[in-house]
């Protein structure tokens, strides 16, 4: 490890970037160095505007992916070289704003009891009760549940901050079933082979596999199962005007598991 990635290291560490962010900032001065063939702090913003261009035009990166690459190579420049300013950009795009497929309460139970790993099963669970995010769930740990507050914690959530959000007694009751057939330790959901919070694509794969196995084609990702987790009310509200004619009275998705049981082996 170069001298100069270990500062750029050590300044996102002492920022509390997460492990992903610092991954990617990373990832994106490592590509325009490799691109020039010489060490990124001499590398001039003409040329990195230049590289971003290559980026879009040439090898067609999503304007998301740019983004990233410009907020690394910003960082990098501004912060580890302590330069006072960059000229380099990239377009805002220019696209039309879509809204993720959501599925119903019925599709939801669908796909829950299609996912035959018990541990998946109950992830996608707590997904949906709690309203976390993918990483959230990821990393819970035993010691998160409070079932005489009827909470669970999530440490280090979207933008590093800690908080809480509601334990459904029925969600209390299958975390009760899954550690007793489990008894995990430390992390709720730990990966087999090494203990460590499982990778991403795990849980994302299974729940995949489970919409297929349901008969479910609509498209949308795992995010689509904690709409609720969202800080901004507004959002979800937006969400759940999409799917409202096809629910059948007030009840919140919720309510699903207050008659959900996903099936015991």
């Amino acid at each position: 490890m170069t001298a100069l990635r270990q500062r750029m290291k050590d300044d996102m560490v002492a920022r509390g970037f997460a492990d992903r962010t610092r991954q990617s900032y990373l990832w994106a001065v490592t590509g325009l160095a490799r691109f020039y063939r010489r060490p990124p702090d001499g590398i001039s913003d003409e040329e990195v505007q230049a590289y971003l261009v290559h980026l879009l035009r040439d090898r067609q990166r999503s304007w998301s992916t740019c983004n990233v690459v410009a907020n690394g190579l910003r960082f990098f420049f501004h912060t580890t070289l302590k330069r006072d300013r960059t000229t380099f950009t990239i377009p805002a795009p220019r696209q039309r704003q879509t809204l993720p497929a959501i599925l119903s309460r019925e599709e939801v139970e669908r796909v829950i009891a299609h996912a035959t790993n018990p541990k998946h099963r109950t992830m996608l669970l707590t997904t949906y009760a709690a309203g976390l995010r993918l990483n959230e769930v990821l990393h819970l740990r035993v010691t998160d549940i409070d079932s005489a507050r009827m909470t669970l914690r999530v440490e280090q959530g979207k933008g590093g901050k800690d908080r809480y959000t509601v334990l459904r007694p029925r969600l209390l009751d299958e975390l009760r079933w899954y550690w007793k057939l489990t008894r995990p330790r430390t992390r709720l959901f730990p990966s087999q082979d090494t203990g460590k919070p499982l990778h991403p694509t795990a849980l994302q794969r299974a729940y995949h596999l489970a919409k297929l196995r349901a008969g479910i084609t609509k498209s949308g990702s795992l995010h689509g199962l904690r709409l609720l987790g969202h800080g901004d009310i507004s959002t979800t509200t937006r969400y759940f005007q999409l799917t409202r004619h096809t629910e059948d009275g007030p009840d919140s998705p919720l309510d699903l598991l207050a008659r959900f049981s996903p099936p015991r082996r």
